[in-house]
């Protein structure tokens, strides 16, 4: 039965962060708040934890899962970019996008898209999610929290906890975050390809 912390939306309490933190280090996977809407996050570096949090996704690796950093400096440790898309990256981390990159070696293999060897890449804007990547000291392994056969992301720390009490270890819950997930944009070719509209703004992109 997964543990549940209230916490504070923009002023987290250190402990219980802390204890997050601890918990995704020994193996966990954890429902936590951003910026767009609530996700499940687990250690970058446990092979069984990343295929539960997977399975509980109902996803296979040709999904891109996310690198949620702290800030864009980390993101230039685990993506290859170039002058062009730091700029890019600059202007719009943190923020609700979540951009697709080549990989650095930091990354490893089983994390990539096996084809493109690519990752998703992002620096959320929210107080608890900062908090608990500045408490692992790493980026944190991340999928948005859409459950198969739902047509919306949860968004309640109760419901979440109700109905993933089993395959989650821990709820972060913060209230509402919202529902909409993030911008999702594709920074491997020439120009910018949206792969997918939310919350972030495509003005910066011009489509």
């Amino acid at each position: 039965m997964s543990q549940y912390f209230a916490v504070h939306p923009t002023h987290p309490q250190p402990r219980l962060i802390a204890q997050a933190a601890a918990i995704i280090r020994a193996g966990g996977v954890v429902a936590y708040p951003t910026d767009s809407c609530y996700a499940i996050g687990c250690h970058i570096g446990d092979k069984e934890a990343m295929q539960r949090l997977r399975s509980i996704r109902k996803i296979d690796d040709k999904h891109h899962l996310t690198l949620m950093c702290r800030d864009l400096s980390e993101i230039a440790t685990y993506a290859q970019v170039d002058n062009v898309q730091y700029r890019l990256l600059r202007k719009l981390t943190p923020g609700s996008y979540t951009f697709i990159l080549r990989a650095s070696r930091e990354v490893p293999r089983r994390l990539l898209h096996p084809r493109r060897k690519t990752i998703g890449m992002r620096v959320p804007e929210h107080a608890v999610a900062q908090a608990l990547l500045a408490a692992l000291g790493e980026p944190l392994l991340s999928a948005t929290l859409s459950l198969p056969g739902d047509a919306l992301p949860l968004n309640d720390g109760e419901e979440i906890r109700t109905r993933l009490e089993h395959a989650l270890d821990l709820v972060l819950d913060a209230g509402s975050c919202g529902i909409e997930p993030t911008t999702m944009v594709d920074l491997t070719g020439a120009v910018p390809e949206l792969l997918r509209q939310g919350k972030g703004s495509l003005d910066p992109f011009g489509f």
